[in-house]
């Protein structure tokens, strides 16, 4: 797969697999739709809001979702969630609020200075909130 697919018009596919410490992290197309939704439906308007934002990770297989500690059931696991930083620091409350009041938003979970955000295109959002929750 060409891993160099834009999503949006601010995202690259790219962005969420990173290959170059995890060589095997492949989506399959059903996840790159799912990453698409997300970034056009979440992430380009969070852009808009607070300016460039960066995925510190997106998509991860079985393998990978182990490696980093994530938890069995992680969107991350069906291309729907990302965690994410904005560019500029200053920037992280907006961001955070803004998430919060957007209507797709199905779980937004802060850290210290990063996000997990995450979306699902087949069911009713959940708006699951949890500020501070990686500390």
């Amino acid at each position: 797969m060409n891993n160099d697919i834009r999503l949006s018009p601010h995202f690259m596919l790219s962005e969420f697999l990173n290959l170059k410490k995890y060589p095997e992290n492949l989506p399959t197309m059903q996840h790159v739709a799912n990453m698409t939704y997300g970034c056009l439906m979440l992430l380009e308007p969070a852009r808009l809001e607070v300016g460039p934002i960066i995925i510190n990770s997106g998509f991860r297989n079985e393998a990978v979702n182990y490696m980093v500690g994530g938890v069995s059931n992680s969107q991350h696991l069906l291309g729907q969630a990302a965690d994410i930083r904005p560019k500029d620091p200053v920037q992280f409350q907006r961001l955070v609020d803004f998430l919060k009041a957007h209507d797709l938003t199905d779980q937004l979970l802060t850290g210290n200075g990063w996000l997990h955000i995450s979306w699902n295109p087949f069911a009713t959002p959940r708006h699951y909130v949890r500020i501070s929750y990686y500390k």
